[in-house]
């Protein structure tokens, strides 16, 4: 028993309070930087420049800002500068340091929690600045305030010197100038469409504001756009809708004030299937929804329902529209203001405030009513669109039935030309699509049928971007694939019911199999969306050259990588011929003979310009040996995959309609701006 006890105090001693780690001021942000901005990949990285913005934005809102100009300068530094009202800079009553010092060093320090100094606001209550300057390794702010330009400078959150006042000025605003700390991310390169792209919107958002951003890291291509747009989010939404034929042609827009929250709201009906919402609380991006799109959402299918009846769209006897039914081609931004806002999780992806779902309702039905009443040609549009909607679902249901209950009747037989694996959990399990029987055959040979199935594509599938589910299901290809996946579709679809972790789309590196691949990737980005989102969908990556000398050969990817091997073996190939010759001379020196030196050329081979360097060029999977691709394409090992992901939503449909919608002048403009930077093109 004493030893017993000895044990336990043995134990106890190894955890006290020695062992409790205390973080202070911004050393929490440096220890787990992620649970403030998300991660430090490249969204993380991006998130530095939103949260800066987001300040200057909220001097906007406040009614005391009209111009916000980003730059982005050499060294990985960017610079945020606004003419608000400039942080304040006077000694703090609580942390006895200046204002500006405790906003920037002390976490959830800002004026924007009792209401006082925003009304609004949109940054991370105080934690954005002081997150940013923690993960920089340099950040330098300028305020301009109470008649005098004042700075002062910081690394990793640590301030380098008191603030000072350098000058005078008769403007105010804060100027905030910061170089993420490579310590922290692996890879600083700020993406200049994103930010355009982010920015752009910002502007919709907030109107009256001029929103600049230059691009000075290259000097000898320095870039600029700016951005004014005071029409709101009418703009917006005119702007989503560009190049489309829209169904309502005065869109729908309310900007009212209700129980101290603002709700500003605009819609247009398109001929596409599918929604397009984009929500905002306080100008944040709220890519998950929340309460103010279910307020939204209730109110539509609440009022149209209601006006429908009214006016005889619908009969007696006839069913109610779905919610689903009016989602179908409306393009809505929702821009609501609010003083408290409640958002699940640091990134701000859900609003949750349970008061907004009806203070939106309630806005909505009143000026939804009133829109319809006084724009009865347009209402008739969009009335027209949504009972469309909802033949088009009951014939896909029909027809989606027919294929369940055939399935059902043939005991859940899949489709005959899938190779499938022996593994039953789906998290083992991958499928790859490929092109056609040729290439179908080798990877059902090269796999491994364990946990690869194989599921050949006869031609090219039907573009659904232009297509209804009911003539999706009619097409063979489709239905195969939809029955192989398990997951059914439309208002069915489970993801949960996913046969394969991995669908794996393998086609041949030519004009045909990147427009089979654009196809495909078309189905799931349109019904689909979820396994993407899940990071179910990749795109497999064959090799474009086997390039061999003597006995040894290597597969690559690209042209450049092609080129550095031909490099690597030139040389090899003339170090063989050195040594040769040396023997060869050596040999003549011992022998007497007189003999000529070779010469070995030099500069960099290309295809057949060196003898012993075989190159081919693989233009279709079917080319290559189960073995080759296996080793190439499909061993896990040895395999190369990219895996298709959703960024930007809003950018992926614009790409997405130009390339496969039923509009040619879009896609022609858009064949005419890159067609310099095509390579393998093939005529």
């Amino acid at each position: 028993m004493a030893k017993e006890n000895d044990k336990n105090k043995n134990k106890n001693a190894e955890y006290g309070a020695g062992q409790i780690q205390v973080l202070e001021g911004l050393a929490p942000v440096r220890k787990r930087p992620g649970m403030y901005i998300g991660g430090t990949g490249l969204e993380g990285l991006h998130h530095l420049v939103w949260e800066i913005v987001d300040n200057s934005i909220d001097e906007a809102m406040a009614g005391y800002c009209d111009k916000i100009e980003i730059e982005f300068m050499p060294d990985n530094k960017v610079q945020v500068s606004d003419n608000g009202r400039g942080i304040p800079v006077e000694k703090h009553k609580q942390t006895k340091k200046s204002t500006l010092e405790t906003v920037l060093t002390v976490l959830h320090a800002g004026g924007k929690f009792e209401g006082q100094g925003y009304k609004v606001s949109g940054g991370l209550h105080g934690v954005g600045v002081s997150v940013v300057n923690a993960l920089s390794v340099y950040l330098r702010a300028e305020v301009r305030r109470d008649g005098k330009l004042w700075a002062q400078e910081y690394k990793q959150g640590n301030p380098k010197s008191n603030i000072k006042a350098i000058g005078f000025s008769k403007e105010t605003g804060t100027t905030i100038t910061f170089q993420p700390d490579p310590e922290i991310f692996s890879e600083i390169d700020f993406d200049w469409t994103k930010v355009v792209s982010r920015m752009r919107q910002q502007a919709y958002l907030t109107k009256g504001v001029k929103i600049k951003i230059t691009d000075s890291r290259n000097s000898e291509k320095k870039k600029s756009y700016a951005f004014f747009f005071d029409g709101g989010v009418i703009s917006y939404v005119k702007h989503l809708n560009a190049g489309k034929d829209v169904k309502n042609v005065i869109p729908f827009y309310v900007d009212k004030e209700k129980d101290e929250v603002s709700v500003e709201v605009a819609l247009q009906y398109n001929d596409t299937y599918k929604e397009h919402i984009f929500a905002f609380a306080n100008n944040i991006h709220t890519i998950d929804g929340g309460t103010h799109v279910v307020g939204f959402k209730s109110a539509i299918t609440r009022n149209l329902n209601s006006f429908a009846r009214r006016k005889g769209y619908l009969k007696e006897k006839e069913e109610n529209l779905t919610g689903d039914d009016m989602m179908e081609g409306l393009t809505a931004v929702i821009n609501i203001k609010l003083r408290e806002p409640q958002f699940e999780g640091q990134t701000k992806a859900k609003l949750g405030n349970a008061n907004i779902k009806s203070i939106v309702a309630s806005v909505m039905s009143t000026a939804l009513d009133e829109y319809l009443e006084e724009n009865p040609n347009d209402a008739k549009a969009i009335l027209g669109k949504c009972i469309l909607s909802a033949k088009a679902r009951l014939a896909a249901r029909a027809a989606r039935d027919t294929i369940i209950r055939k399935g059902a009747l043939e005991g859940m037989t899949l489709p005959g030309k899938l190779a499938d694996c022996s593994e039953r959990k789906a998290e083992n399990c991958e499928i790859y699509i490929v092109e056609g029987d040729s290439a179908g055959g080798s990877a059902k040979q090269g796999r491994d049928r364990s946990f690869q199935a194989i599921l050949p594509l006869r031609g090219k599938i039907l573009n659904v971007e232009r297509a209804r589910l009911d003539r999706m299901l009619g097409n063979t290809e489709i239905k195969n694939l939809v029955i192989a996946m398990g997951t059914s579709v439309g208002e069915q679809f489970d993801i949960t019911k996913l046969r394969y972790n991995r669908i794996i789309i393998m086609t041949d590196a030519d004009v045909d199999g990147a427009h089979i691949r654009t196809l495909l990737l078309t189905l799931f980005y349109r019904y689909f969306e979820d396994l993407i989102i899940g990071g179910h969908i990749y795109i497999a990556q064959p090799p474009l050259f086997r390039i061999q000398a003597g006995k040894e050969f290597k597969y690559v990817f690209s042209e450049e990588e092609k080129d550095v091997v031909v490099q690597e073996f030139r040389l090899k190939l003339n170090q063989k011929k050195e040594n040769n010759k040396a023997k060869k001379l050596k040999t003549q020196e011992e022998t007497g003979e007189e003999g000529e030196a070779e010469f070995v050329a030099d500069g960099a081979a290309t295809e057949g310009e060196m003898k012993g360097i075989n190159i081919q060029r693989y233009k279709g999977l079917g080319e290559m040996n189960p073995t080759q691709l296996w080793e190439t394409t499909m061993d896990p090992k040895t395999r190369t995959m990219k895996k298709v992901t959703v960024e930007d939503a809003e950018e992926a449909d614009r790409v997405f309609d130009t390339l496969m919608g039923s509009e040619v002048e879009p896609r022609k403009r858009f064949i005419q701006t890159h067609a310099r930077n095509v390579k393998n093109l093939d005529i």
